[in-house]
């Protein structure tokens, strides 16, 4: 595949300043892509500038990066994202879904407001971006939806009631958008990790978690998701680490 195919289109990543979100971000940079990075932390944005303007180098074409602050779970910010990244970049090519959170545990000891957070995190924030982005991508004559579920979404396990429903509640809602627009020419693809080794579960355990996904296992196949031939639409895609903890 051609580096020039995805060079000079525009892309939002929410949850981009930092795990899987901003290493999407960096390896859509290097593909020449304008991205603009979202998330609730203005700091951590600041900080994911900073490092990814340290890893550019000067001899190679990079697409820009450019941040905004925005809550998922506000529809109105999602709209201003969107609104934000035609102003910034003069166009939309490319959403993905990324931001996230998980809490876990059982049913009956699990609180309604980490339930609620959970849920309209990764299931609602994604309803949000994609109501928002979809007549602007149409507008522009097509592009991608790229959602970051995960294979609890398909493998539910016992403490992650929330965080399980959320991500399967993702699978249904992406196969339902990817019907409904697909003849808009807009392709949409659920990437479904495995255990990745990032800050989401702790920095502790990502520390010692050698055997798991790295963040850029994940970033690699949504690269190259985004790079195949119009006429193929791999809907879902299922990522794992190739030798888990026994």
């Amino acid at each position: 595949m051609r580096k020039d195919q995805l060079e000079g289109q525009a892309a939002v990543v929410t949850g981009g300043s930092r795990g899987i979100g901003l290493a999407i971000a960096q390896s859509l940079v290097a593909e020449g892509v304008d991205v603009l990075i979202c998330s609730r932390s203005a700091e951590e944005l600041s900080e994911a500038l900073r490092q990814s303007a340290e890893q550019s180098t000067a001899d190679v074409r990079h697409g820009r990066l450019e941040s905004f602050t925005a809550d998922v779970c506000d529809p109105s910010h999602m709209e201003a994202a969107v609104s934000r990244v035609v102003d910034v970049f003069g166009q939309l090519d490319i959403l993905v879904n990324n931001a996230g959170v998980g809490r876990f545990g059982q049913v009956d000891e699990m609180s309604i407001e980490d339930w609620k957070t959970v849920v309209e995190t990764n299931l609602s924030g994604v309803f949000f971006a994609c109501r928002a982005a979809v007549p602007v991508l149409r507008r522009g004559g097509g592009g991608w939806i790229v959602n970051i579920g995960s294979l609890a979404g398909s493998h539910p396990f016992v403490g992650g009631s929330a965080y399980c429903a959320s991500k399967a509640g993702l699978d249904a809602l992406s196969d339902v958008l990817m019907q409904e627009v697909r003849h808009d020419n807009i392709r949409v693809s659920c990437v479904a990790p495995g255990s990745v080794s990032t800050r989401f579960a702790g920095a502790a355990e990502a520390e010692t978690a050698a055997w798991k996904l790295a963040a850029g296992d994940v970033s690699q196949v949504v690269v190259d998701l985004l790079k195949h031939d119009p006429r193929s639409l791999p809907s879902r895609v299922e990522i794992r680490p190739s030798r888990p903890r026994r």
